[in-house]
């Protein structure tokens, strides 16, 4: 898993790239999230070359890379996805082969779209409580208990209460997903307002130097728009 696409084109077709020193017969599974059409290149490219690659993003973050329940969403030729599966079943709970190359991105991609919709009504949500003299807590047991209740609001809020805005996963690496999500829906011809609401927001972050932040960071920016302090 690397960062960034650009990073992962270099990785594969670079001078002393995998395609390089590959030997015929091996298998390459990546999990970074990247661009359908260059899972689409590594996995035709690979073929030419009697290897076998498979698109592999994850969702979970750092806390599910440790106990082993990552998603994993991947994309490819189904005899190598049977054949990475039982190692990737070691760090993830919920492995599955969705389609032909590229589709395990698009997965993702669709992920961090519900994801930052979802995270969008939270960060609000708790400004609305805080203003309104909510207890926070309480709002959070409550809450988590019915519709709007969800493993990542469980996992998150903790921290939002605490202004504790370490990284899971960091502000730069969602303004690279949701730009990548964009790029797909030109390409789709389709318009996703919410999405494009979120980038914007991201975008903003980044713009005031907190790209190093978690994801949940959101929350600033509310801040700067009303001009008011998240202190529970």
């Amino acid at each position: 898993m690397v960062g960034f696409p650009q990073e992962l084109e270099a990785l594969y077709f670079g001078k002393e790239g995998l395609f390089a020193n590959m030997r015929p017969g091996s298998l390459l599974v990546d999990h970074t999230t990247s661009s359908p059409s260059l899972a689409v290149r590594i996995s035709e490219e690979a073929a030419k070359k009697s290897l076998t690659a498979i698109d592999a993003p994850v969702s979970g973050g750092d806390e599910g890379a440790r106990l082993g329940k990552l998603a994993i969403m991947c994309g490819g030729d189904k005899t190598g996805f049977e054949r990475a599966k039982p190692l990737m079943e070691k760090y993830g709970a919920n492995v599955r082969l969705m389609g032909k190359a590229g589709v395990g991105q698009h997965t993702k991609l669709t992920n961090q779209i519900v994801l930052t919709g979802n995270l969008v009504g939270m960060v609000e949500g708790f400004l609305y409580a805080y203003k309104a003299g909510l207890d926070l807590h309480q709002m959070v047991d409550l809450v988590a208990t019915g519709a709007a209740g969800s493993n990542y609001f469980k996992a998150i809020s903790p921290k939002i209460m605490k202004n504790d805005y370490s990284p899971g996963f960091y502000v730069q690496h969602i303004v690279k997903d949701l730009g990548l999500a964009l790029d797909e829906c030109k390409r789709m011809g389709i318009v996703l307002p919410g999405l494009n609401l979120a980038n914007q927001f991201y975008l903003s972050m980044m713009a005031n130097g907190e790209e190093k932040l978690g994801c949940h960071a959101l929350i600033k920016v509310l801040e700067r728009l009303n001009n008011t302090k998240f202190n529970p």
